[in-house]
Parts: C-alpha cells; structure tokens; sequence
C-alpha cells in the first residue's frame, strides 16, 4: 500500500480503503466508468474480484456475503442501467439488515445535471431504501466516506450503503490521508469470551454484562407472573455464543422460541425450546400459541408484515398481553410495535444478559409442548398420488447433507417446503425477507465462496432460477462448489395460488414454458441430471454429492401441488 502522502489517483486511494477495512472480496459487472478502480485491483491479489453476469446477481451476493460475516459485502456497478439493475440488491439489504457496500461509477462531475449518457441522481435514488447514500466528489475524502460507509452499514441496524464515483474523480491524483480499520461497537473478545458455551448449558457465571436494576427486576417479574410466554427471534448477529446465551434463558424459564419469517437459523431447531417459524403457511398451533401468548419477548427482530401476518397476528398496541423488545437500533424500539420495555442493546449483549437473569426452577412443560408440535409439523409424511414429493426430497436432504449444509433460497411457494421440513442450524439460511426473486443462486455463490469448507444448496422455483440463473457461469468460472436444486412446475406458482383464488380456473400470465434445466446447466460447465419420482431423488442426491463444483437437479413437479399445505384441487380449481 502507498504512503499516506504519496499522491495516489481515487481508484488507487479507495482500493487502499477497502483493504484498510478488511475487504477480502469485491463482486462486479465491469464498467468503464470505474475502470480506475479496476487497473488499482488488478495490483491487489488480496482483494478477490468476482465478476458476475448482471449487476442484480452481484448485489444479491454482496448481500448474502454481509450476512455470512457481519461486515459489509461489497459490489461495484456502472452508472444507469448497471445501478437500475444493483438496486435490487440494495432493497433486500435493508429489508433484511445485511450489511452491504455498492459504489456506483457516476458520470464526470462536469457532465452532471444535463442527463449526460446514463445519468442518475443517484443519492436521490437510493435515499429510500439505503441507510446513507452520497456521492463523493473530492477523492482526498474517499478515506473519509469510505470510514463512514462501514460504520453506517455494520452499526445499529445494519443495512446497505450506496457511494457514487464520478469518473474524473476516480482519475485525480490527490494526497489523501487513510483511515484504520473500523471494529464493531462491541469488542471482539466479547464475543470470542463466550465461544465456549453450549447449547445445553443450565448455569452461567459473572460474565460482567448486567441489567441496572430497575430492568433486573422488571425482566424477573415479568417472567415470573407471566403464564404463556413466547420469545420472537430475528434480525441478524446470532452467533454461536448469542444463541447458546439466549437458550440457556428460554430452557431456564421454560420460554418457547419461534423464528421471524425467514429467520430459522438464529438458534438451532433441533434445541427442546424450538417452537417453529412463522411467516407464509405456519404452523397452526403455533399461530395458536403467539395468539394467546401472555408475554411477547421480541429479540433483534421487527415485527414485520410477514412475521406478524399483516400486523394482525401480533397487534402493535398488543392490548391485553405485555411486549419487551430488545433491538440494537434505538429508532426501531417504539417505532411501530409500542413496548413495556425497550432495550436498546447488541444482541449477544443483552441475550448474555438474559442469560444471567435468576429465576425459580422452570416445569418446562411449555417448552416441550411446543417443540412437540414442532417437530410433528416438520416432520413429512408420504403422500399418495404425486409423482416427485418435495417434503420427502427434504427428508432425504437431511439424511443425507450435514447439519451446517447452507440453504439459499429465492422467493416462491416452492421455498415453504424447505421452511417448514428442513431443520436449520446457525448461520445456515440464506432468503431474502423481501421476498426478492432470483436471489438463490447468487446467494450460493457468496456463500460457497466465503465458507468452501461447507456444503451449500441453493434451491429455486423455475421462475425464480430463470431470473438469475446466469451467475452459474459465474460459480463455474470461480471454482464455486454448490448443489442447485431447480423445482419446475411450468409456472410463476405463487402468484398461480393468488390466482386460482381469486379468479378460479382463469389462468393468465402464469404459465411458463421452461427450458431443459438439466441441459442448460450442462451448457454452463455443470454436472447436471433430472429427476421425475420421488424414489428417484435420493440416489440423484448421492451421485450430485460425488461431483466436483457445480451439480444441478432439475426437479420436476405437478403445478397442483403448491406448498405443503395447499393444492389447486383443494382451492377448488377449475378447468
């Protein structure tokens, strides 16, 4: 790296950035407005520089690389049509808290506001939907916005930052002075202090986090009078040691814990306090449960739409029933949900200090009941009459991959299947809470890239493949290893549900005519084989597992079967 004094070109100071804030991986669609920050990359063998197909496929994987490590996944765009494409990405990072970094190359400063080629406002454009979005004009402040990128992206609650580069500037060579790198709000060692813990523990020491007082005892004498509590889990941060902290509580209170919608790797589900997840199509008696729970604990999670079941499920004045909500974002306590108590902390924090909450010896029969019908609901059983079963494809997942296995996901019906049968462990789900299609595939690539050491899937509707299918070609050409399951029923499913029910019978703009999945991801450079019965899967499983690199199965299943829970047959579908 330069000096600090010796003039550098922007794309020289703000590559030297990167790799001052610890940036490993940079995912691209090239552009000619930042080629100079691509000639600074190309002297920076320790920056990977990922190339992607389309500018949404890069930003999907920029997201999902922020949820895999808790600092900013990063992509760099071109100016209009590449930004129009990335803002998909941006938009799922803020939805779904994912810290992410996308720097946009920006038309020459004297170019702007006479909607020179591919111009955009670009701060103007992204202000909705990112934490902070700017456009840096001098490159003596790269280092400056740099800085503050990072730490708006990673602090409170994370989310995305969008930085535009003016080609000229990209090209002055100025003096700039560099910025160190930036540690998270809480010490590492915290976090690294409690790696030892486990899920099964009964007993916590002194760890030196503590509650005042007044919440000390507002914690304890809520949960003491409480008779059906329900602790809510989400958001991001759930490391080993913050989920082993925060199970340590619900065992010691007899708590059940249930998963925002698409929030199931928080804690493992395979723990006696798992009680399920809610969101699209959840268990009944657990929608039950939440209804009638007493005392709502809400960790690191929203309250969304999807969770809440269009704020119906959980009112936000929640008469009747009391709500303590723990969230590192200060602005989301109160904000929608009206709290009790409101803790305005980190999440492995405040779980430790949940942890050290004394209380009486718990029955946990509360617990043990709901994970009973946790683990009723999970559990498929075969169903006559349908060709390709995707709760026994599920079943035969989990026999067959590890624990650990990773599972991206885009959006579609297709995904209930592996919400509701697939048994999630920390850190191992990979779907966008927007509901952003196309996301499975880029999603794997980031993760198969970060983590090659685990097994990774992405699984996707048809439609939901088709929308970002062309980053195969971007796993193939960077060594990535992952299993791509494709689930075709010739239709966009989701919106065919919505249809049938609205408009029995009246099919329009629903229907797909695919390709052979299986030959075009052999065109791609992939293993690749379908998959018509459900006896055929397994062993179609095992001789994908065998491969090198990228494997896809091609699945193809009956339109009628919507999700677990839903058949057009059953909505009284007519020809």
């Amino acid at each position: 790296m330069s000096d600090d004094v010796t003039k550098r070109t922007g794309g020289r100071i703000l590559v030297d950035q990167l790799l001052l804030q610890g940036c490993e991986r940079v995912f691209t669609v090239p552009g000619e407005s930042f080629l100079s920050v691509l000639d600074a990359l190309h002297d920076t063998p320790a920056i990977e520089l990922v190339v992607g197909r389309q500018e949404g496929g890069v930003a999907f994987m920029a997201c999902a690389d922020g949820a895999l490590t808790g600092r900013p996944g990063v992509a760099f765009v071109t100016r209009g049509p590449g930004a129009t494409n990335a803002s998909i990405g941006v938009h799922v990072a803020r939805q779904d808290s994912q810290p992410m970094i996308l720097f946009i190359g920006d038309v020459d400063r004297g170019m702007r506001d006479r909607e020179a080629f591919q111009e955009i406002d670009f701060p103007a454009m992204f202000a909705p939907i990112a934490k902070w979005a700017a456009r840096i004009d001098d490159a003596r402040r790269i280092p400056e916005y740099v800085a503050r990128a990072y730490a708006t992206a990673m602090n409170g609650r994370p989310g995305p930052v969008v930085l535009a580069l003016p080609e000229d500037m990209l090209l002055d060579e100025v003096e700039a002075v560099d910025r160190p790198l930036l540690g998270p709000l809480v010490p590492n060692d915290v976090e690294s202090k409690y790696m030892h813990i486990r899920y099964a523990s009964e007993s916590f020491g002194p760890y030196g986090f503590g509650l005042d007082q007044h919440s000390n005892t507002y914690l304890r004498d809520a949960f003491r009078v409480a008779e059906r509590p329900i602790a809510i889990v989400g958001g991001t941060g759930w490391s080993r040691a913050a989920a082993g902290a925060f199970d340590a509580f619900a065992r010691r209170w007899d708590v059940p814990v249930v998963a925002a919608f698409r929030r199931q790797d928080a804690l493992p589900n395979t723990e006696r306090v798992w009680a399920g997840n809610l969101g699209y199509g959840p268990n009944p008696a657990l929608v039950r449960r939440v209804r009638e729970a007493d005392l709502l604990l809400v960790v690191g999670a929203r309250l969304g739409e999807a969770t809440t079941d269009g704020y119906s499920l959980i009112d936000p004045d929640h008469p009747g029933r009391v709500l303590i909500h723990a969230h590192p974002d200060p602005a989301e306590l109160n904000a929608i949900y009206r709290a009790d108590q409101a803790y305005a902390y980190s999440l492995i924090g405040f779980c430790m200090m949940l942890a050290e909450l004394k209380c009486p010896e718990a029955t946990r029969t509360r617990t043990d009941e709901a994970h009973a019908d946790y683990l009723a609901w999970s559990t498929p059983q075969p169903r006559e009459g349908v060709a390709l079963d995707l709760g026994m494809v599920v079943l035969a997942m989990r026999e067959a991959l590890p624990a650990d296995t990773i599972i991206c996901n885009g959006a579609g019906n297709f995904s209930a299947w592996w919400h509701r049968y697939w048994r999630y462990h920390i850190g191992c789900q990979l779907a966008p809470t927007a509901g952003a299609m196309g996301y499975g595939v880029p999603a794997a690539v980031a993760a198969a890239l970060r983590q090659p050491e685990r097994v990774v899937v992405a699984v996707a509707g048809d439609g939901d493949f088709l929308m970002n299918g062309q980053e195969l070609a971007t796993a193939v050409q960077h060594d990535a290893n992952i299993l791509v399951i494709v689930v075709d029923n010739g239709a966009y499913g989701t919106i065919r549900m919505h249809q049938e029910r609205a408009f029995p019978g009246r099919v329009s703009g629903t229907q797909l005519r695919n390709p052979d999945f299986a030959a075009l991801a052999r065109a791609y450079g992939c293993w690749a084989e379908t998959v018509e019965r459900t006896d055929e899967f397994a062993p179609a499983l095992v001789h994908a597992m065998e491969q090198p690199g990228v494997r896809l199965l091609h699945l193809k299943t009956d339109v009628e079967e919507i999700t677990p829970a839903t058949t057009l047959r059953a909505m009284g579908r007519r020809e």
